[in-house]
């Protein structure tokens, strides 16, 4: 998400999707900082450790690891509205904003699709077919990344 937030920076020479301003312990780009990168890191261990060892596990009738990725990612998404509010994370473009249409687009790119993929990961059988799709999925932002440094971009 970073990487892609990034490239629009650059390519419309205006603004990301979103920014971090103000202080911070670490800011490594545009719209990331040290306490974001924290919260993804213990999102992911909440989430995986949320889950139960059946794979049959359901709540209110919806398969346990769909149930836990839809409600972590609206939570995700009241916590982005709650720094938006506060000034700590600015939404520059009126399709990426605090409305009922600009939220369905945070939560479906901002958050959910990650725990889709968190979900491909845990339910592969073996580890090498984790360990190649995890590697696929760290692939495209590598790859972007290392194209954006070639081009001399910063963001």
């Amino acid at each position: 998400n970073e990487t892609w937030n990034g490239w629009i920076l650059h390519f419309t020479q205006r603004s990301a999707f979103w920014t971090t301003p103000g202080d911070t312990a670490l800011r490594t780009m545009v719209g990331w900082n040290i306490e974001i990168m924290f919260m993804f890191l213990l999102l992911g261990i909440i989430y995986y450790h949320t889950l139960s060892d059946s794979k049959n596990q359901k709540v209110l009738g919806i398969p346990e690891k769909w149930f836990w990725a839809i409600g972590y990612s609206i939570f995700c998404v009241f916590i982005e509205c709650v720094l938006n509010i506060g000034g700590h994370l600015v939404w520059e473009y009126p399709f990426w904003n605090l409305s009922f249409k600009g939220v369905w687009l945070i939560y479906f790119f901002g958050y959910f699709h990650f725990f889709c993929f968190a979900i491909l990961v845990i339910s592969l059988k073996t580890m090498k077919n984790k360990l190649i799709t995890v590697g696929i999925i760290y692939a495209f932002p590598i790859v972007m990344n290392l194209i954006a440094i070639a081009s001399g971009w910063r963001y």
